[in-house]
């Protein structure tokens, strides 16, 4: 019998430390967006950044990342999960090395775009690794899945926390260091608890679709990162967008005609994978820039320092580990998933909404801060632990690096695309208002950002109840 169907049959005596180091692994990917964003006005003072250029510390990482993630569900299916998650962790070591080591802009956007490449290999491997090692029952793969969504909401909220007081205490270049000694930790513990990939996909790597879906994601990601700064009507956002659209138009038409395509096209007959996809996408569009606004309502309306404003978000995580673990895993196996991503998008556009009406310049922290807080987060953790479930959790082991890479490439797009978005709305908003105070004026785009960040999950609970099917549904189809 072979390491495969055995993992399948009998469950890995180690699985949960082996989810433990995944989960781990994952959060380090998903903190490294977010970790040096306090960091960034040290960052422009000592290597001279401009205002312009400075957002390239944040792209080069998004724009690597993206682009190759669909590649790296696939190569992990082809050369095996556990090979191909230890070489994004080594590139990741070394590249955050040299990016901490960085002498100027040019050499920390290189090893910036080397790290998005490692998290492009780590992340697709390692979701695949966690289908794998739970794939033998529904309740432990449904406890697995939350532990691997609060993973990323965790990595997400914590990088804010870190980088504030690392920043603080020891300099911008310790928040890329501390990359150094725990992917190292990764690496020791990789051979002791995760079993080699048994039988893997044959065949050949899709070059074709590789090179344009890469390219096409570049782009996507390039054209909306430049939005916010540049704004929506620039020549080099619209270029960059419509080339990455027709590319990625393109890249499909050629997968649906290659024998053995990066993204086979028959992978989206997979019940719910279509939707689920949808709703991580609008999650992420919905919840990272409630918490990227978050933070700037703290510092700039409400005068919080960077470390205050860290420590004020740090219940965020908080109350997110607690809704995963304790409510949104007994919610999906009561409600199932249609109905628990539905009245999760409810209530997180909820919360956004409460946001945009108790975000106010006199606000206080437990009215204008925690308590929404408090309803988003639940929200959050009933829609994403649900869409996440219908992303992977009825794909065939041999896809599974697919249907994880595809999975992370719209939480990664979602996260982009949404900030982008609801930066301009609110810009617009700001440089509109009537308010005789700036500050004032500031807040305003604030509250219309967290309106329209609800609008948005509103659309993902429609979305959910038109498209998302329920196991009575799959039977009376088949």
């Amino acid at each position: 019998m072979s390491t495969h169907s055995q993992t399948l049959s009998q469950p890995d005596p180690k699985r949960w430390k082996a989810l433990f180091l995944l989960c781990f692994a994952n959060f380090l990917v998903i903190m490294d967006a977010s970790i040096i964003q306090i960091a960034l006005p040290s960052i422009q003072e000592s290597l001279g950044y401009t205002q312009e250029s400075l957002q390239w510390v944040m792209s080069a990482f998004l724009l690597i990342f993206g682009g190759f993630l669909l590649l790296g569900g696939k190569l992990a299916d082809l050369y095996g999960n556990r090979r191909i998650f230890n070489l994004g962790v080594f590139i990741l070591a070394v590249s955050s090395l040299f990016a901490g080591l960085a002498w100027n802009e040019i050499s920390l956007n290189i090893f910036r775009g080397i790290q998005g490449l490692g998290s492009a290999l780590i992340a697709p491997s390692a979701l695949s690794m966690v289908m794998r090692l739970f794939n033998f029952s529904t309740p432990e793969k449904e406890k697995a899945l939350a532990f691997w969504g609060l993973s990323g909401a965790a990595g997400g909220a914590f990088g804010i926390v870190f980088g504030g007081l690392i920043t603080g205490f020891f300099g911008w270049r310790w928040t890329l260091f501390i990359y150094v000694p725990l992917s190292i930790l990764v690496l020791i513990l990789s051979p002791k608890l995760l079993q080699k990939s048994g039988q893997r996909l044959k065949g050949r790597i899709d070059y074709v679709g590789a090179a344009l879906a890469t390219a096409s994601l570049m782009l996507i990601v390039y054209g909306i990162v430049s939005a916010e700064h540049s704004g929506w009507t620039s020549s080099n956002v619209v270029i960059s967008l419509i080339v990455g659209v027709v590319l990625f138009l393109i890249f499909l038409i050629v997968e649906s005609k290659m024998k053995e395509a990066l993204l086979p096209l028959n992978i989206f007959k997979t019940p719910n994978l279509g939707i689920g996809n949808v709703g991580v996408f609008l999650t992420q569009a919905a919840w990272f820039p409630l918490i990227y606004m978050l933070i700037l309502y703290l510092q700039q309306v409400l005068q919080y320092s960077p470390t205050a404003g860290a420590m004020a978000v740090l219940p965020v995580p908080l109350f997110m580990a607690f809704f995963i673990i304790v409510v949104a895993e007994k919610v999906l196996a009561k409600l199932g998933i249609k109905m628990t991503m539905v009245v999760g998008f409810v209530i997180l556009g909820l919360g956004n909404i409460l946001f945009s009406q108790f975000a106010t310049v006199d606000g206080t922290y437990v009215i204008s801060v925690l308590f929404p807080s408090f309803v988003a987060a639940l929200g959050n953790a009933l829609a994403y632990l649900a869409s996440t479930t219908a992303s992977v959790s009825e794909v065939e082991p041999k896809k599974s690096g697919l249907a994880s890479g595809l999975y992370n490439t719209n939480f990664q797009i979602g996260s982009a695309i949404g900030l982008a978005i609801l930066v301009a709305i609110a810009g617009v908003a700001t440089a509109s208002s009537t308010a005789g105070s700036q500050l004032v004026a500031l807040n305003e785009g604030f509250q219309q950002a967290f309106f329209w960040g609800g609008i948005i999950a509103f659309l993902g609970a429609v979305l959910a109840l038109l498209f998302t099917r329920s196991p009575k549904q799959e039977e009376s189809n088949r």
